[in-house]
């Protein structure tokens, strides 16, 4: 029996000396980050600031290759025919982690199995916008607005399904609203519809809406996060304006690797993310694409929140009839 307990001792420990050995060595090669979003981007431009960082930390290049189109599944197959090494990682938005698995037909990934979340690093609220012609000025004279003339208020959003026309969805079912959906097919339209008073609202991304709202051609109501905007600091929170402050409607971005990855890789990349992402000059200029960084949690942290948000969204989407409907 001493024998036996003496080969598992030494198996064990020859496996830790292994793992001490790659959390050293890694990485000995460039490392790729794929975001699933088109060069230009606020992910995109948030990704190339902290790819910069990583390889300065690691002293090997991090290269970027865009994978935007295809609802994500393009770059989301790059990563599951690479080897779980942590040399291929993707960066990935709420859409794909959770709704896109209740709302289309074929889901080629499990959101929960088939990845390990190495950085859920920063939120995207929306910024709730009217048209300015209207005598509405406050989320409550919104509310208010809205219930004395039921399905005659419309709100545009970029396509069915997308982060926007769900979360004024989400948004309708919290206070009991009646408003009709006009979808478009790319975001500035749907916006632009709204200054130009074709449309009464929408939930717009800060940095497409920002120019608008301070040319006063769009006026902003709130932010759909818990906490402020950092670029407009005196727009409420929507739950707060409406004593629900725990009311939440937003996107956000998460750096993940191939599930089976080694956890002492796993732990390196999220110890230096979680070093990069805390530093004063990288949250002031994310704060300055319209986004909210957050503090990182820890891998298992990450897993329960990016599962909730499956929850909720995912709810929201069979509750609208349209899951299986892409």
């Amino acid at each position: 029996m001493s024998g036996a307990w003496q080969r598992i001792s030494l198996a064990f420990a020859l496996m830790a000396l292994a793992s001490l050995a790659r959390a050293e060595t890694y990485p000995s090669r460039p490392i790729t980050i794929m975001p699933l979003l088109a060069p230009g981007t606020g992910l995109d431009i948030t990704v190339r600031l902290y790819a910069e960082k990583l390889s300065q930390a690691f002293g090997k290049p991090v290269v970027i290759e865009n994978k935007p189109g295809s609802a994500g599944l393009t770059g989301i197959a790059s990563l599951k025919s690479a080897p779980a090494d942590g040399y291929t990682l993707m960066v990935a938005t709420s859409a794909v982690m959770a709704i896109r698995p209740t709302l289309l037909k074929q889901t080629p990934y499990d959101a929960q199995k088939d990845f390990v979340p190495i950085a859920l690093y920063v939120k995207s609220p929306f910024i709730l916008v009217v048209d300015p012609k209207l005598p509405i000025h406050s989320v409550p004279e919104l509310i208010q607005y809205v219930k004395a003339r039921p399905g005659q208020i419309s709100f545009s959003s970029s396509g069915v399904g997308g982060a926007p026309h769900l979360s004024v969805e989400f948004m309708k079912q919290k206070f009991g609203l009646d408003i009709a959906h006009v979808p478009y097919r790319n975001s500035p339209q749907s916006i632009s519809d709204v200054a130009a008073g074709h449309v009464a609202m929408a939930f717009a991304e800060a940095g497409a809406s920002l120019p608008l709202i301070q040319a006063g051609k769009l006026r902003a109501l709130a932010v759909t996060a818990a906490t402020r905007l950092p670029s407009v600091p005196d727009l409420p929170p929507l739950g707060q304006a409406v004593g629900m402050p725990d009311f939440e409607a937003v996107s956000w971005h998460v750096l993940l690797a191939l599930e089976g990855t080694p956890r002492d890789v796993v732990d390196k990349l999220h110890g230096e993310m979680t070093r990069i992402m805390a530093e004063p000059e990288v949250r002031q200029k994310v704060s300055a694409l319209g986004l909210i960084p957050i503090d990182i949690a820890s891998v298992e942290g990450m897993r329960g929140y990016i599962k909730s948000e499956g929850e909720k969204w995912g709810a929201l989407v069979r509750q609208l009839g349209l899951e299986g409907s892409q």
